[in-house]
């Protein structure tokens, strides 16, 4: 690759970290090139771009763009998923959990969120909740907390949601308190005399059926095909 090009791909990657407050991180060696195209086409979907550069590359722009903290993600063959500033990063998680679980050689290593660095455990926490905005409104009407409580939720970042919820959990459960239960059908009128003499009908109650809760190992990519499919990405 010529020097130009390295040097316009470090630039283009820079601004793209800098731009980029949520990201994660993943080993792709062993996935095949139809495998990492239909897990860029599914990250899409999730307003997330899918990436591979060559490390060198991306060790210059991360340091380039002030995302020092990256650095200790990117070891092997690194793959990058930017989230878009619409775009939701708990339902990129799941993807990438997913695929990790139908292919063992795909490797959560962590990522970024709100700038800040989480770790493969966190990702894999982040991937079991629903998307962003379900869940705060989802919050919203299902914890009983003072207002200040219920601000503190829209305002905390995503990775801190599920800290709060327990928390309150917590104090609830110390007050000798329960969550509220969803408000209850009015009762029915009073049966008259005459209905009073027939054998009532038993009510019953449907219980929630529970819900039922992967190819080929591929060559690893070499570094010119890395850097093409950075720009085969969207970069």
């Amino acid at each position: 690759m010529l020097r130009q090009d390295k040097e316009r791909i470090v630039s283009e990657l820079a601004e793209r970290l800098k731009s980029s407050q949520n990201l994660l991180v993943a080993d792709y060696r062993g996935l095949t090139m139809p495998e990492i195209d239909e897990l860029r086409t599914k990250l899409l979907e999730s307003g997330a771009r899918f990436s591979v550069v060559k490390n060198t590359l991306t060790r210059r722009a991360a340091e380039e763009a002030g995302v020092k903290q990256l650095l200790d993600l990117i070891d092997g063959p690194t793959a990058i998923a930017f989230i878009d500033a619409e775009g939701d990063p708990a339902a990129a998680a799941k993807i990438l959990n997913d695929t990790a679980r139908a292919h063992d050689v795909l490797v959560i290593r962590g990522g970024l969120l709100e700038g800040d660095t989480v770790s493969d455990v966190e990702v894999k926490r982040l991937a079991t909740l629903p998307p962003s905005d379900v869940l705060r409104a989802q919050l919203a009407s299902a914890v009983a907390a003072p207002l200040t409580t219920i601000v503190g939720l829209f305002t905390a970042p995503l990775r801190d949601l599920v800290n709060v919820i327990d928390a309150r959990i917590t104090q609830l459960q110390e007050q000798g308190e329960s969550l509220p239960e969803p408000e209850a059908e009015a009762p029915a009128e009073e049966p008259t005399a005459e209905a009073e003499t027939s054998e009532p009908e038993a009510a019953v109650e449907e219980a929630p059926a529970e819900e039922a809760s992967t190819e080929e190992p591929a060559q690893e990519s070499n570094e010119e095909g890395q850097e093409d499919s950075f720009r085969s990405s969207g970069a």
